[in-house]
């Protein structure tokens, strides 16, 4: 007997059967109750949660992981199907970020050296390493005797070499390699004074802070400078990286502003 009517019906049944999962891989519907999870969705799930857990899942923790995943496409249909995606500040907030995403990543081009240096020397400015300070202090909090207690507590270091009291400082005694905006940041904008031209590896003050009165040692100060290109040349290629994905979205965005009409309500004038 041929075996030829048989094969073709097999094949018949093949070509069928990729045909079908051909069109529900390339023709989702969100209103279908089918839920069908490829290769790639697995992969992806599974390497979650390695990168979680630190390592593969075993055959139950794989099944939860499909369940929950089956379990989150039927919510998310159900939640489609009832609207409730409609005029959700969130959501609208995800999708825009995922569209930007998509369009900042489009068409990703490795910068020559010759745009990066060119990048560097314009902004030049913005990689000034500033001048950094490292110090210790004693702190007298704010109180109509705080000033006095410093004083009274600098003359006893001068005479024996340590106060006979001063007060914990929440962030601490001792700051190491601390530039004026940290220092303004810790102490309050007050205490910068201390720092100007300042006398080292010697007791000085008081000077007062938005907390108190502070008496510094300053041990340390270097100075600042304007590193070289081939120094910080991996900083420079992802701050360029960065404006060229903020640039990509900008263009998008003007490129279709002019297709969408706003009217905003009459009450508001802007």
């Amino acid at each position: 007997m041929s075996l030829k009517p048989y094969l073709r019906i097999i094949l018949f049944f093949l070509f069928g059967f990729i045909i079908y999962i051909a069109d529900i891989t390339m023709n989702y519907d969100e209103e279908s109750k089918d839920i069908y999870i490829s290769d790639q969705e697995l992969d992806g799930l599974f390497a979650a949660w390695n990168s979680q857990v630190g390592r593969p899942p075993n055959e139950q923790e794989a099944l939860n992981i499909v369940n929950d995943f089956i379990e989150e496409e039927i919510l998310y249909r159900e939640a489609l199907r009832l609207g409730l995606d409609q005029n959700d500040r969130i959501i609208k907030r995800r999708l825009a970020q995922k569209i930007s995403f998509l369009k900042q990543e489009t068409d990703r081009e490795e910068p020559s050296s010759k745009k990066l240096a060119d990048f560097f020397d314009i902004n030049k400015d913005k990689y000034y390493v500033p001048p950094t300070f490292s110090f210790t202090h004693f702190y007298f909090s704010q109180s109509p005797e705080a000033e006095n207690k410093a004083k009274k507590a600098l003359s006893e270091i001068v005479k024996f070499g340590a106060p006979s009291s001063s007060e914990p400082f929440f962030l601490g005694k001792n700051f190491s390699e601390y530039s004026l905006g940290e220092i303004e940041q810790a102490f309050g904008q007050e205490l910068l004074i201390a720092f100007d031209n300042p006398a080292l590896n010697q007791w000085i003050g008081p000077f007062s802070s938005s907390y108190g009165e502070h008496l510094l040692f300053i041990n340390n100060k270097s100075l600042g400078y304007s590193p070289k290109f081939s120094e910080i040349e991996d900083l420079v290629r992802q701050d360029y990286m960065l404006q060229e994905q903020d640039r990509k979205i900008s263009d998008y965005l003007d490129s279709i502003k002019s297709e969408y009409r706003v009217i905003i309500n009459p009450t508001y004038e802007f």
